[in-house]
C-alpha cells in the first residue's frame, strides 16, 4: 500500500497519527507528489492494481480567481490519470464532489438529484467549478484510452464531510462544526448540504475500487439534506450540558451576508442560502451495498475528535 505527501517531512505525523486507529508496520510506503507536478506520481503509482485519487484544492476562503482551484484540480487529476495508466493500473476511483452535480439546475427545493447530472460550471461557485471540470476532464481522458489499455473509471460524489478526525487536521467541512464548538458565529445560517461520514466516504471507495459493476459508474455519496441550525441542535444537545455554548439562535439572511463580509469561510458559501439539495443514493446503496452512519453520529463523532484533539475549547 502507498500513499502520497507534498512534504515528505509530514510522514511521520501521518504515520503517528494512522497508528492511533490501525496496524500499519512496514505495509505502507509513503511517496512526495504534488498535484502541480509531474514528480512523484510515477514512483506513486507503481505496481498499483488500484489507485484512489483523493486530493483536490479545498480553500476555506474565496479565492482570487477561479482558476486558483481549477487548474490544480484539473491537471493534478490528469497528471494521475496519466500516470496509472502508464503503469497499467486497472482501476481509479476519483473523488469528485456533489458540487460536480447540483449548480446550475434552477430552484434546487424542485428537484432529486442524481448521478446523471452535471452541474453547470458558469453557474458555479470557484470550488465546485473545479470539482466539475476536473471530473469531466477525467472522464474524457479514460475515454479516449487506446483498447490496449483498459484502465477503468470509477468516481465517488460527496457532500459535505463530516464525521471523526484522525488528527488535528480536518475538511474544510468540519469548519461547520468547528465554528459551532467555538461559538466563532453568532448564530445558524439557512444553509445546508447533504450530509456523509467520512468513515463511509472511505468505505465507498473500497468499494468502488473492487465491485466490478462500479466500473464506469458515478456515485452520490451522501444521506439526506441537513440545515446548520440541525448540526446546530445536535452539538447543543449532546456538548452544552458539558459546557460548550453553541448558538443556536437562527440568523437571518441579510446578517449572514453581512458576517460574509469579514469571514473567508462564511463566503464561500454565501451564495447556498436557503438551497434544499435533495438527492437520490440508491445507487450507492444497491451497487455498492453501502450503509452509512446517521447524520447524528458524524457530527457528535466530529465534535469529540475535536475536542479530543484539541482543535476545539471551551
Amino acid at each position: 500500500m502507498r500513499g502520497t505527501v507534498r512534504d515528505l517531512s509530514r510522514e511521520p505525523e501521518i504515520r503517528a497519527a494512522l497508528a492511533k486507529h490501525v496496524e500499519i508496520g512496514d505495509g505502507l510506503e509513503i511517496v512526495e507528489a504534488n498535484l502541480t507536478s509531474d514528480d512523484g506520481w510515477a514512483d506513486a503509482v507503481r505496481g498499483c492494481a488500484y489507485v484512489l485519487h483523493v486530493a483536490s484544492p479545498f480553500p476555506n476562503y474565496m479565492p482570487k480567481t477561479d482558476e486558483e482551484l481549477v487548474v490544480p484540480a484539473r491537471e493534478g487529476t490528469l497528471r494521475v490519470l496519466r500516470a496509472a495508466a502508464e503503469a497499467g493500473a486497472s482501476r481509479v476511483v476519483l473523488t469528485s464532489s456533489m458540487a460536480a452535480i447540483v449548480y446550475g439546475h434552477g430552484d434546487a427545493d424542485t428537484q432529486v438529484f442524481d448521478e446523471r447530472q452535471w452541474s453547470v460550471p458558469e453557474d458555479c461557485p470557484p470550488y465546485a467549478k473545479s470539482k466539475t471540470i476536473a471530473e469531466r476532464a477525467a472522464w474524457d481522458f479514460v475515454e479516449a484510452l487506446p483498447e490496449d489499455v483498459p484502465m477503468e473509471l470509477s468516481v465517488i460524489n460527496p457532500g459535505a464531510v463530516l464525521g471523526p478526525l484522525l488528527g488535528s487536521h480536518y475538511s474544510t467541512s468540519g469548519e461547520i462544526v468547528r465554528k459551532m464548538m467555538t461559538r466563532e458565529i453568532p448564530g445558524t445560517a439557512r444553509l445546508g448540504f447533504a450530509m456523509v461520514d467520512v468513515r463511509d466516504v472511505a468505505s465507498a471507495h473500497l468499494k468502488a475500487m473492487t465491485v466490478p459493476e462500479a466500473a464506469g459508474k458515478r456515485f452520490c455519496c451522501a444521506i439526506e439534506h441537513a440545515w446548520f441550525g440541525d448540526v446546530a441542535e445536535i452539538l447543543d444537545r449532546h456538548f452544552g450540558p458539558k459546557g460548550y455554548k453553541i448558538p443556536t439562535r437562527k440568523l437571518p439572511n441579510f446578517m449572514v451576508r453581512l458576517v460574509a463580509l469579514f469571514d473567508p469561510t462564511v463566503r464561500t458559501v454565501v451564495g447556498d442560502l436557503g438551497k434544499n439539495w435533495s438527492m437520490d443514493n440508491r445507487q450507492i446503496k444497491e451497487m455498492l451495498d453501502w450503509q452509512p452512519h446517521t447524520f447524528e453520529e458524524m457530527v457528535v463523532d466530529m465534535a469529540q475528535t475535536m475536542i479530543e484533539q484539541g482543535v476545539v475549547t471551551k
